[in-house]
């Protein structure tokens, strides 16, 4: 299934967003704050996301997207991307037959041909194991970066056009059935932790219209309560996709929206 940008038609808005995108932010300060090596907060992470996914699920949340390593991580230092490699095999290893029996689904986006070759076979029985779940898609964006899904989708729709051997008709609906993440509707809300306030390369096609939450909360201490809190605050905010606030009555009414 792939699902129609919210430039081209205005999507369905419900009291608890659809779907949640979260760059996790602040594994190492929250590490330095408490005089621990870096990797100490990014073990502790990953705790912090078991909260995230159980505290979606319990709340209907249907898609759960997680920036956890993107293509510019490979500039930090080397042992700290060699922990961060291995503390993904032992995640994917420990956590999938939990996901699995809970009815989650696991999707993993991002150029994978950089991972070497037992990650990308965790990946693939992890996704495989998990495909036919429905509580709740768990997407793990690792060595991904917004740029790289443009590009990657632009170059598909190129192959494309030389295999027919003229151009394709390029629209948003055809060029967004090549992004990484045409499976889902694009985020309701985005959140980032450890308050910095900026999107780092993230979903850059698929932000456009979500509702934006920042938090100076490092991503180690963000519980249930924290993910609540950004919920609350996206159920008070007025989404109009270009529309202004009186078109937006009539919903209430059951009434159609009105086209952008």
């Amino acid at each position: 299934m792939t699902y129609t940008s919210s430039t081209v038609r205005v999507p369905d808005v419900a009291a608890v967003p659809r779907h949640i995108a979260i760059i996790m932010d602040g594994n190492g300060r929250w590490a330095t704050q408490r005089r621990l090596p870096r990797v100490a907060g990014h073990t502790r992470g990953v705790d912090a996301v078991r909260a995230a996914v159980e505290a979606c699920a319990r709340r209907g949340v249907e898609y759960l997207t997680l920036f956890a390593f993107s293509s510019e991580n490979w500039r930090r230092p080397n042992e700290e991307v060699s922990f961060l490699m291995r503390l993904f095999v032992t995640a994917l290893e420990r956590e999938i037959g939990k996901l699995h029996a809970n009815g989650i689904r696991l999707r993993v986006v991002g150029d994978l041909t950089k991972f070497d070759a037992k990650i990308q076979d965790l990946i693939r029985r992890a996704e495989t194991k998990t495909a036919r779940n429905t509580r709740l898609t768990l997407t793990i964006a690792a060595n991904y970066g917004g740029r790289w899904d443009i590009m990657q989708a632009t170059r598909k729709l190129a192959e494309q056009s030389a295999l027919a051997g003229k151009p394709v008709d390029v629209t948003e609906e055809s060029f967004e059935q090549h992004l990484a993440m045409a499976y889902a509707p694009e985020p309701d809300l985005f959140i980032r932790t450890g308050g910095e306030q900026r999107v780092s390369n993230f979903l850059l096609w698929q932000l456009a219209y979500t509702e934006f939450y920042f938090t100076d909360t490092y991503w180690p201490d963000f519980d249930a309560d924290a993910l609540g809190h950004a919920i609350d605050s996206y159920t008070e905010r007025e989404r109009r996709f270009g529309r202004t606030s009186a078109q937006l009555e009539p919903q209430s009414q059951n009434v159609d929206p009105l086209p952008c």
